[in-house]
Formats: C-alpha cells, sequence, structure tokens
C-alpha cells in the first residue's frame, strides 16, 4: 500500500497528535502519497458549528501547517490537502464554495447523517431500522455522486442499518450499482477495522463485488499510528479478495472548479 487519502488532525476535537507525527509514521510504513481530510469546517446559519469537525477559525492553521510541511517532506512524500465532506442538500453549494476558497485539492464524501445535520439530522452510525431513513442516506449519496466534487466514498458501509434485508440489499446495490457507472471508488476503512466497528460490511461488500465496484484502502486516521495501519491490511485484502473488488492503489483527485 502506497497512499493514503483519508488523515484527520487533531482539529476535528476527536483526534490527537501532531501532523508531523502522522507524516512520519506514514513515511515509516513506505506510504509515497498522503492525503489529509479533516472534517470540513463549516457554521451553520444560525452560527451553529459542530465540535466533530473543524472550526472555521482553525481552516487558515490546518492549511499553513500542512502547506510548510508539505514542503519540508517534499522530497520523501507527496502531500495533499483537502476535507472529509458531506452532502447536505441545503448546503452543499455553500459547502464546497468555502473549499475551494480555502485553496482544497479534494473532497471525499464521508455520509454521517440523514438530513442536513444540524438541527434535524439523524447520525446513522447509531443505528436505523426505516426503509425511508436507508432510502434517504443512498439518495444523498447518489446526488453526491452527481455533483463529480468527490474523489471517492468513504465507509460507504457505515449506516448501522436493523431493519429487512431484502431492504438493505435493494438500496445498497443501487448505491453501488451508481458508483461503479460513475467509477467512483468506494472505501474499505481501516477504523471500521482496527476499532471493530459494525464496519467494514461483508453484505455490502459483496454487493459490490457483484456491481463490478472499485475498491481503495483508507486508514481513516485519528491517531498517528494509524497513519500507516499494516495490521488491518490482511482483512481489507481478505474482503478484496474474496468479493472480486477491483482495487485503486492510487486515485486520481477530482478538480473541485
Amino acid at each position: 500500500m502506497i497512499a493514503n487519502y483519508h488523515t484527520h488532525t487533531f482539529r476535528c476535537h476527536h483526534a490527537d497528535g501532531t501532523e508531523r507525527e502522522y507524516i512520519e509514521r506514514a513515511i515509516e510504513g513506505g506510504i509515497r502519497i498522503m492525503g489529509f481530510s479533516d472534517h470540513i469546517a463549516f457554521r451553520f446559519p444560525d452560527g451553529y458549528e459542530s465540535d466533530y469537525r473543524v472550526h472555521t477559525s482553525e481552516v487558515e492553521d490546518y492549511f499553513k501547517t500542512l502547506r510548510s510541511l508539505r514542503d519540508e517532506y517534499k522530497n520523501e512524500i507527496e502531500i495533499h490537502i483537502g476535507w472529509e465532506m458531506e452532502y447536505y442538500p441545503l448546503y452543499f453549494d455553500k459547502m464546497l464554495e468555502n473549499a475551494v476558497s480555502w485553496g482544497s485539492e479534494y473532497l471525499i464524501l464521508g455520509q454521517h447523517f440523514i438530513g442536513n445535520e444540524h438541527p434535524h439530522g439523524k447520525y446513522i452510525g447509531e443505528g436505523i431500522n426505516g426503509e425511508k431513513e436507508l432510502a434517504e442516506y443512498v439518495d444523498c449519496v447518489l446526488e453526491a455522486i452527481k455533483t463529480n466534487k468527490f474523489t471517492y466514498i468513504c465507509h460507504p458501509d457505515v449506516v448501522l442499518y436493523t431493519g429487512d434485508k431484502a431492504v438493505y440489499e435493494r438500496e445498497n446495490r443501487r448505491l453501488c450499482k451508481a458508483a461503479a457507472k460513475a467509477d467512483i471508488p468506494l472505501e474499505i476503512n481501516f477504523l471500521g477495522i482496527r476499532d471493530h466497528r459494525h464496519y467494514p460490511n461483508d453484505d455490502f461488500w459483496r454487493i459490490a463485488g457483484e456491481e463490478g465496484c472499485t475498491a481503495v484502502f483508507g486508514f481513516d486516521a485519528h491517531r498517528a499510528e494509524a497513519a500507516f495501519d499494516g495490521g488491518s491490511l490482511s482483512e481489507a485484502g481478505r474482503i478484496v479478495e474474496k468479493y472480486g473488488l477491483k482495487l485503486a492503489g492510487t486515485v486520481s483527485l477530482k478538480p473541485l472548479k
């Protein structure tokens, strides 16, 4: 594994360690292309800012620090600076405008909420069992794909769905068909592996394999030691082999303009 595009920083308020520690760990593990993609800063119209994402007051430091380190380590590793971002129907245009104005290089889709997050969004990792809710999640992912602004979809199986298995099959097949048609990779998420979460979900990846989807590995690093996660490689490789997935070692960053 030579590339990882899913790395956070302490500014998301649920990660720790310095950017330098992350970079040196990645180099030590043989990573040659590294993307920082912290949770995108966003201030809602009423002034609310989530404590699980970078605050708008921290954006300047995020880019300044990473650009400096990118120059310092340019002979050892290729560093890109972007964001993990949701698709919120009401706010996508403004979030994209912000990302472009800040000089972001790329976006990866990390859809954590049904709806627009605030004030009435529902976090999908806590469990849903309704057909309507799962369909709404998939609809958001499909709308995000249509924008052609997201380089890949991270943890597409993050939904903890406890409802009818036939509904899960139908909705995720809809997602995977769209991803395959658009040639947008789906991330096998190493945070889910190392923390023994409900994802990666074998039922999802079976569907992805049947639909001819391309997979990409993402460390989803929130600690410096996870900036190279060799311990999760064998499980990620099992998923690829078992379900006949195409694996992208590197990806082309989708331009934002």
